[in-house]
Protein backbone atom coordinates (compact mmCIF):
# COMPACT_ATOMS: atom_id res chain seq x y z
CA UNK A 1 0.00 0.00 0.00
CA UNK A 2 1.28 3.22 -0.96
CA UNK A 3 2.15 5.73 1.58
CA UNK A 4 -0.54 8.17 0.40
CA UNK A 5 -3.25 5.86 1.21
CA UNK A 6 -2.72 4.74 4.00
CA UNK A 7 -2.61 8.38 5.29
CA UNK A 8 -6.14 8.74 3.53
CA UNK A 9 -7.53 5.65 5.93
CA UNK A 10 -5.94 7.04 8.74
CA UNK A 11 -7.55 10.20 7.97
CA UNK A 12 -10.70 8.68 7.31
CA UNK A 13 -10.96 6.64 10.64
CA UNK A 14 -10.02 9.64 12.65
CA UNK A 15 -12.66 11.67 11.11
CA UNK A 16 -15.35 8.45 12.02
CA UNK A 17 -13.89 9.01 16.00
CA UNK A 18 -14.76 12.39 15.89
CA UNK A 19 -18.10 11.70 14.22
CA UNK A 20 -19.10 9.15 17.10
CA UNK A 21 -17.80 11.27 19.66
CA UNK A 22 -19.88 14.29 18.93
CA UNK A 23 -22.70 12.19 18.41
CA UNK A 24 -22.33 10.43 22.04
CA UNK A 25 -22.08 14.21 23.28
CA UNK A 26 -24.84 16.19 21.85
CA UNK A 27 -27.11 12.17 22.46
CA UNK A 28 -25.64 13.25 26.76
CA UNK A 29 -26.48 16.86 26.33
CA UNK A 30 -29.99 16.21 25.10
CA UNK A 31 -31.03 14.04 27.37
CA UNK A 32 -29.32 16.30 30.43
CA UNK A 33 -31.64 19.63 29.23
CA UNK A 34 -34.69 16.99 28.81
CA UNK A 35 -33.79 15.54 32.38
CA UNK A 36 -33.32 19.71 33.56
CA UNK A 37 -36.73 20.01 31.91
CA UNK A 38 -38.68 17.46 33.51
CA UNK A 39 -37.42 18.68 37.02
CA UNK A 40 -37.08 15.39 38.92
CA UNK A 41 -35.19 17.06 41.82
CA UNK A 42 -36.87 18.36 44.98
CA UNK A 43 -35.32 20.50 47.56
CA UNK A 44 -36.98 20.63 51.14
CA UNK A 45 -36.25 23.57 53.04
CA UNK A 46 -35.36 23.40 56.98
CA UNK A 47 -38.55 23.00 59.03
CA UNK A 48 -40.65 21.14 56.31
CA UNK A 49 -41.36 17.48 55.61
CA UNK A 50 -42.53 16.27 52.23
CA UNK A 51 -45.58 14.89 51.18
CA UNK A 52 -45.07 12.51 48.25
CA UNK A 53 -48.49 11.88 46.02
CA UNK A 54 -47.94 9.80 43.38
CA UNK A 55 -50.91 10.07 40.53
CA UNK A 56 -52.57 11.87 43.60
CA UNK A 57 -52.52 8.86 46.33
CA UNK A 58 -50.63 9.77 49.33
CA UNK A 59 -47.38 7.66 49.64
CA UNK A 60 -45.74 5.98 53.19
CA UNK A 61 -42.28 7.81 52.66
CA UNK A 62 -42.26 11.22 53.75
CA UNK A 63 -39.38 13.17 52.38
CA UNK A 64 -36.87 14.71 55.36
CA UNK A 65 -35.22 17.75 54.92
CA UNK A 66 -32.78 17.94 51.77
CA UNK A 67 -32.88 17.28 48.22
CA UNK A 68 -34.57 14.14 46.90
CA UNK A 69 -35.23 12.81 42.92
CA UNK A 70 -39.19 11.89 42.18
CA UNK A 71 -40.15 10.49 39.08
CA UNK A 72 -41.40 13.33 36.11
CA UNK A 73 -45.19 12.93 35.61
CA UNK A 74 -45.92 10.17 38.10
CA UNK A 75 -45.01 11.99 42.00
CA UNK A 76 -45.80 15.45 43.02
CA UNK A 77 -43.89 16.70 46.64
CA UNK A 78 -46.72 18.80 49.09
CA UNK A 79 -44.37 20.57 51.68
CA UNK A 80 -46.03 21.05 55.23
CA UNK A 81 -44.94 22.93 58.07
CA UNK A 82 -43.80 20.90 61.10
CA UNK A 83 -42.30 23.96 63.21
CA UNK A 84 -44.14 25.38 66.24
CA UNK A 85 -47.20 27.06 65.34
CA UNK A 86 -49.39 29.34 67.69
CA UNK A 87 -53.00 29.54 67.92
CA UNK A 88 -55.70 31.73 69.38
CA UNK A 89 -59.13 30.43 69.98
CA UNK A 90 -62.10 31.95 71.87
CA UNK A 91 -63.77 29.65 74.26
CA UNK A 92 -67.44 29.58 75.68
CA UNK A 93 -68.23 27.53 78.34
CA UNK A 94 -70.59 26.90 81.55
CA UNK A 95 -69.19 25.84 85.11
CA UNK A 96 -70.90 23.03 87.07
CA UNK A 97 -72.78 25.79 89.00
CA UNK A 98 -74.16 27.14 85.51
CA UNK A 99 -71.82 30.27 85.22
CA UNK A 100 -71.04 31.84 81.61
CA UNK A 101 -67.58 31.71 80.91
CA UNK A 102 -65.58 33.50 77.89
CA UNK A 103 -62.04 32.40 77.89
CA UNK A 104 -59.40 32.77 75.03
CA UNK A 105 -57.05 30.29 74.47
CA UNK A 106 -53.55 30.22 73.24
CA UNK A 107 -52.28 26.47 72.15
CA UNK A 108 -48.79 26.03 71.04
CA UNK A 109 -48.35 22.90 68.70
CA UNK A 110 -46.63 21.54 65.62
CA UNK A 111 -47.62 18.57 63.51
CA UNK A 112 -46.32 15.46 64.05
CA UNK A 113 -43.09 15.18 61.15
CA UNK A 114 -42.79 11.66 61.02
CA UNK A 115 -46.97 11.12 60.36
CA UNK A 116 -47.34 14.65 58.08
CA UNK A 117 -48.50 12.50 55.50
CA UNK A 118 -51.80 11.16 57.61
CA UNK A 119 -51.94 14.89 58.67
CA UNK A 120 -52.60 15.98 54.85
CA UNK A 121 -54.28 12.78 53.97
CA UNK A 122 -56.66 13.86 56.42
CA UNK A 123 -56.74 17.36 56.63
CA UNK A 124 -54.84 18.68 54.06
CA UNK A 125 -53.88 22.25 55.02
CA UNK A 126 -56.78 22.95 56.98
CA UNK A 127 -55.97 20.68 60.22
CA UNK A 128 -55.86 24.29 62.55
CA UNK A 129 -59.81 24.87 61.65
CA UNK A 130 -60.94 21.03 61.29
CA UNK A 131 -59.10 19.46 64.32
CA UNK A 132 -57.18 22.20 66.26
CA UNK A 133 -59.98 24.97 67.01
CA UNK A 134 -62.83 22.31 67.77
CA UNK A 135 -61.05 20.40 70.13
CA UNK A 136 -59.93 23.54 72.26
CA UNK A 137 -63.64 24.57 72.21
CA UNK A 138 -64.65 20.77 73.47
CA UNK A 139 -61.90 20.95 76.09
CA UNK A 140 -62.04 24.26 77.42
CA UNK A 141 -66.09 22.92 77.87
CA UNK A 142 -65.12 19.94 79.29
CA UNK A 143 -62.85 20.34 82.18
CA UNK A 144 -64.55 23.87 82.96
CA UNK A 145 -67.68 22.01 83.92
CA UNK A 146 -65.77 19.94 86.43
CA UNK A 147 -65.04 22.92 88.42
CA UNK A 148 -67.81 25.59 89.96
CA UNK A 149 -67.37 29.31 89.51
CA UNK A 150 -65.25 29.99 92.38
CA UNK A 151 -63.10 27.06 92.07
CA UNK A 152 -62.35 28.06 88.59
CA UNK A 153 -60.65 31.06 90.14
CA UNK A 154 -59.28 30.32 92.40
CA UNK A 155 -57.78 26.83 90.92
CA UNK A 156 -56.43 28.32 87.49
CA UNK A 157 -53.70 26.20 87.66
CA UNK A 158 -55.31 23.03 88.05
CA UNK A 159 -58.17 24.02 85.18
CA UNK A 160 -55.05 24.97 82.86
CA UNK A 161 -52.98 21.41 83.49
CA UNK A 162 -56.28 19.82 82.95
CA UNK A 163 -57.62 21.26 79.80
CA UNK A 164 -53.75 20.77 78.82
CA UNK A 165 -53.79 16.94 79.21
CA UNK A 166 -57.08 16.43 77.93
CA UNK A 167 -55.88 18.40 74.31
CA UNK A 168 -52.71 16.72 74.31
CA UNK A 169 -54.17 13.46 74.66
CA UNK A 170 -57.14 14.30 71.61
CA UNK A 171 -54.94 16.00 69.15
CA UNK A 172 -52.16 13.40 69.66
CA UNK A 173 -54.68 10.89 67.69
CA UNK A 174 -54.67 12.99 64.87
CA UNK A 175 -50.77 13.45 64.94
CA UNK A 176 -51.09 17.16 65.97
CA UNK A 177 -48.00 17.51 69.38
CA UNK A 178 -48.75 20.01 71.61
CA UNK A 179 -46.19 22.29 73.34
CA UNK A 180 -47.41 24.56 75.30
CA UNK A 181 -50.91 25.72 76.58
CA UNK A 182 -51.96 28.96 78.33
CA UNK A 183 -55.19 30.86 79.47
CA UNK A 184 -54.57 34.34 78.43
CA UNK A 185 -58.27 35.83 79.35
CA UNK A 186 -60.69 34.56 81.58
CA UNK A 187 -63.99 36.29 81.98
CA UNK A 188 -67.44 36.02 83.68
CA UNK A 189 -71.02 37.29 83.10
CA UNK A 190 -71.23 40.79 84.40
CA UNK A 191 -73.12 39.79 86.92
CA UNK A 192 -71.35 37.43 88.79
CA UNK A 193 -68.51 39.58 88.22
CA UNK A 194 -70.84 42.21 90.16
CA UNK A 195 -71.57 39.29 92.69
CA UNK A 196 -68.30 38.44 93.23
CA UNK A 197 -66.98 41.90 93.60
CA UNK A 198 -69.21 42.33 96.39
CA UNK A 199 -68.41 39.12 98.13
CA UNK A 200 -64.96 40.24 98.24
CA UNK A 201 -66.04 43.38 99.62
CA UNK A 202 -68.04 41.77 102.01
CA UNK A 203 -65.34 39.45 103.41
CA UNK A 204 -62.83 42.88 103.51
CA UNK A 205 -65.42 44.37 106.35
CA UNK A 206 -66.34 41.09 108.15
CA UNK A 207 -62.37 40.78 108.20
CA UNK A 208 -62.20 44.21 109.30
CA UNK A 209 -65.40 44.15 112.20
CA UNK A 210 -63.29 40.37 113.24
CA UNK A 211 -59.81 42.78 113.46
CA UNK A 212 -61.58 45.31 115.26
CA UNK A 213 -63.46 42.61 117.83
CA UNK A 214 -60.02 41.60 118.81
CA UNK A 215 -58.50 44.71 118.99
CA UNK A 216 -61.61 45.75 121.39
CA UNK A 217 -61.18 42.52 123.81
CA UNK A 218 -57.72 43.21 123.82
CA UNK A 219 -58.01 46.89 124.96
CA UNK A 220 -60.82 45.69 127.79
CA UNK A 221 -58.28 42.82 129.10
CA UNK A 222 -55.47 45.72 129.45
CA UNK A 223 -57.93 48.26 131.37
CA UNK A 224 -59.14 44.89 133.78
CA UNK A 225 -55.78 44.12 133.95
CA UNK A 226 -54.66 47.78 134.91
CA UNK A 227 -57.94 48.09 137.14
CA UNK A 228 -56.65 44.93 139.03
CA UNK A 229 -52.64 45.81 139.51
CA UNK A 230 -54.47 49.17 140.85
CA UNK A 231 -56.37 47.43 143.11
CA UNK A 232 -53.86 45.60 144.23
CA UNK A 233 -51.60 48.22 144.89
CA UNK A 234 -54.16 49.93 147.32
CA UNK A 235 -55.25 46.95 148.93
CA UNK A 236 -51.43 46.30 149.88
CA UNK A 237 -50.71 49.80 150.86
CA UNK A 238 -54.24 49.44 152.98
CA UNK A 239 -52.40 46.46 154.51
CA UNK A 240 -49.80 48.45 155.20
CA UNK A 241 -51.43 51.45 157.40
CA UNK A 242 -51.24 51.65 161.19
CA UNK A 243 -51.77 54.01 163.89
CA UNK A 244 -48.36 54.66 163.61
CA UNK A 245 -48.04 55.66 160.46
CA UNK A 246 -51.21 57.57 160.49
CA UNK A 247 -49.26 59.57 162.99
CA UNK A 248 -46.56 60.06 161.30
CA UNK A 249 -47.69 61.56 158.17
CA UNK A 250 -49.83 63.94 160.27
CA UNK A 251 -46.76 64.98 162.08
CA UNK A 252 -44.95 65.20 158.80
CA UNK A 253 -48.07 67.47 157.65
CA UNK A 254 -47.90 70.08 160.71
CA UNK A 255 -44.35 70.52 160.01
CA UNK A 256 -44.26 71.05 156.39
CA UNK A 257 -47.23 74.01 158.06
CA UNK A 258 -45.24 75.01 160.06
CA UNK A 259 -42.06 75.89 157.81
CA UNK A 260 -44.61 77.96 155.58
CA UNK A 261 -46.14 80.09 158.59
CA UNK A 262 -44.39 83.45 158.49
CA UNK A 263 -45.29 84.53 161.75
CA UNK A 264 -48.30 86.56 160.86
CA UNK A 265 -52.05 85.07 162.47
CA UNK A 266 -54.68 85.00 159.23
CA UNK A 267 -56.20 88.25 158.88
CA UNK A 268 -59.14 86.63 157.77
CA UNK A 269 -62.07 86.06 160.99
CA UNK A 270 -64.72 84.05 161.72
CA UNK A 271 -64.71 80.43 161.99
CA UNK A 272 -62.09 78.26 164.27
CA UNK A 273 -58.41 79.15 163.62
CA UNK A 274 -56.60 75.59 164.05
CA UNK A 275 -54.26 75.80 166.86
CA UNK A 276 -51.04 74.43 166.26
CA UNK A 277 -48.77 73.57 169.80
CA UNK A 278 -45.40 74.72 168.03
CA UNK A 279 -43.98 73.95 171.51
CA UNK A 280 -44.70 70.79 171.73
CA UNK A 281 -42.14 70.18 168.91
CA UNK A 282 -39.33 71.88 170.13
CA UNK A 283 -36.69 70.27 172.11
Amino acid sequence: MAKDDIFKDLVSKKGGGNKAMMTIVVILFVAFVGILMLNPFVKVNAGERGVVLRFGAVQPVVFDEGLHIVVPFMDQVIKMDVTIKKSETDARAASSDIQDTRSTIALNYHVDPDNANLVYQQFRMEYKSRIIDPAVQEAVKAVTARYNATDLITKRADVREDIKDLLRERLAKSNIIVDDFNIIAFEFSAEFSKAIEAKQTAEQFAIKAENDLVRIEIEAKQTVARAQAEAESLRLQKQNISKDLIELRRIEAQIKAIDKWDGRLPSVTGGAMPFIDAQKYVR
